[in-house]
């Protein structure tokens, strides 16, 4: 006996095979950019890996404070007085 589906049910199976179609091109890219070495560089140490890693939290932070400061404009000097401090 022949099984007969209604046009709607054709309908979703051509979604499903669209989101499975974009889930493997997600997929492929992650790994082609993880396999090309984007991760690091090629003879790395441990202790190089780490010191960059460090620098990298640190000059994140240090940009981070200098734009807070900006904001609350705490960067420079308060003109509100007209007579100058020593």
């Amino acid at each position: 006996m022949k099984s007969v589906t209604t046009v709607e049910n054709r309908k979703e199976g051509r979604r499903s095979l669209g989101l499975r179609f974009f889930a493997l091109a997600a997929v492929v890219c992650v790994l082609t950019t993880w396999l090309s070495g984007c991760g690091g560089q090629p003879g790395e140490t441990k202790a190089e890996v780490s010191r960059r890693h460090d620098r990298v939290m640190r000059l994140n932070g240090e940009m981070m404070m200098s734009d807070l400061d900006k904001v609350l404009m705490l960067d420079r000097p308060s003109r509100l007085s007209d007579r100058r401090l020593p």
